[in-house]
């Protein structure tokens, strides 16, 4: 008979060699995948005790919005609770299109077009974009979903260092002057909190003839006056010919988009595999993510509320004498170096109520660790005050301040 555990397949021997993560689930640290029974809200339930999140991603607290879920509710009644095909075929709804209109108008670009998931856009977008002789140049600490585009794509990869316009510049120079040429960067980088230096890249771009596409997964609900994202917060937005974002995060649902001229979101329409080869996004997640962007634009204080909250944390903590880097958007990290302290700030944290996300290599570089904050607009300042006593208890704790 087989062996169906696979001991002894060569394939498998990764898997039975896999031995990272033992040390820290016997020292009782591990951090990963903590089961929360409630809404993605400014509390949550962890393991049965009420715990302030300062680990999420919903910006604009929008994700237990009683619009949204009436919203999610009403689309299934009418569609059911899938697609059961792709866009190509027969997988797009009316509700699709209706959204897709709605977030080319907010990116202010001719058209846009949905994905199933926010990875699968940026692969999408460059492995389709990117073709053999073609350049594909990245941030160093660009999202993963990016560089796995790069690495599915047929054209030449090569990454400078972050937010290094000269070294930007040199890439760009290294590239033959005729070939086709993509520069791809978050808008906001998702675990230092800082932003891309968008006004630098377009006026490199625009000299060596490149393309720029940004990923603003984290900034589409954030910056711009009505939460346009980065391109729209440096006044950039024609100089950038794709802007990509997500709904998981300030539009409180799943899926992606991508915004550009209409040409080229009809040429992804028929050539982008991720698109064509995978089911559409359910007719519930639409109708979220439509419903929180009219939110998001109906109500700008959601945003301003954000910002208020963001410098309420940000000035606490250094005031504190955490280190936060150069972080200016609601991510705010506090650097802590060795990875086990750092789970060790996490797991304390959790214990007096605060949860928090630990970021370690190789997210980061080898002792770089950090524990990510993230603001919702939603937080109370008392929520705020609450956090900022226990992350000074624990950081003197463990001798980090």
């Amino acid at each position: 008979m087989g062996d169906s555990s696979g001991n002894n397949v060569p394939l498998f021997r990764k898997v039975r060699q896999f031995k990272d993560v033992e040390r820290i689930r016997a020292s009782g640290l591990y951090p990963y995948f903590r089961p929360i029974s409630s809404a993605q809200d400014t509390e949550v339930l962890l393991d049965g005790r009420k715990v302030v999140m300062l680990g999420s991603n919903s910006y604009l607290g929008l994700t237990n919005h009683p619009e949204v879920k009436e919203a999610a509710k009403r689309a299934t009644d009418k569609y059911g609770s899938g697609c059961a095909g792709s866009r190509f075929l027969n997988g797009t709804l009316d509700i699709h299109l209706e959204l897709e209109a709605e977030l080319a108008d907010l990116v202010h670009k001719e058209a846009a077009l949905v994905y199933s998931t926010g990875f699968q856009t940026n692969l999408g977008i460059i492995g389709t974009l990117v073709g053999k002789d073609d350049y594909v140049i990245t941030d160093r600490e660009d999202h993963a979903s990016i560089v796995d585009g790069c690495l599915l794509c047929f054209g030449e990869f090569t990454r400078f260092g972050h937010n290094d316009m000269k070294g930007l510049e040199a890439r760009l120079k290294e590239c033959p002057a005729e070939a086709g040429k993509l520069v791809a960067t978050d808008g906001v980088f998702s675990m230092r909190g800082d932003i891309a230096d968008l006004p630098a890249i377009v006026e490199l771009a625009d000299e060596y003839r490149a393309a720029v596409l940004v990923d603003d997964a984290h900034g589409i609900g954030v910056l711009g006056p009505c939460g346009e994202g980065s391109a729209a917060h440096f006044g950039v937005t024609d100089r950038v010919h794709l802007i990509m974002g997500t709904f998981s995060k300030s539009l409180a649902s799943l899926g992606g988009f991508v915004a550009s001229d209409a040409a080229t979101v009809d040429y992804l329409k028929h050539r982008s595999r991720p698109l064509v080869f995978s089911a559409s996004i359910s007719p519930a997640n639409a109708a979220a993510a439509l419903t929180a962007m009219r939110i998001m634009r109906r109500e700008p204080e959601r945003i301003e509320r954000l910002w208020h909250n963001t410098g309420l944390m940000t000035k606490g903590l250094r005031e504190l004498g955490f280190d936060t880097g150069n972080c200016e958007t609601p991510i705010v990290p506090i650097h802590v170096g060795d990875m086990f302290t750092c789970f060790k700030m996490c797991k304390r944290l959790e214990e007096e109520g605060v949860f928090v996300n630990p970021v370690v290599p190789p997210a980061v570089g080898p002792n770089e660790a950090v524990l990510r904050i993230s603001l919702m607009a939603t937080h109370s300042e008392e929520q705020i005050a609450f956090a900022l006593e226990k992350v000074k208890k624990v950081g003197q704790e463990l001798k980090i301040i």
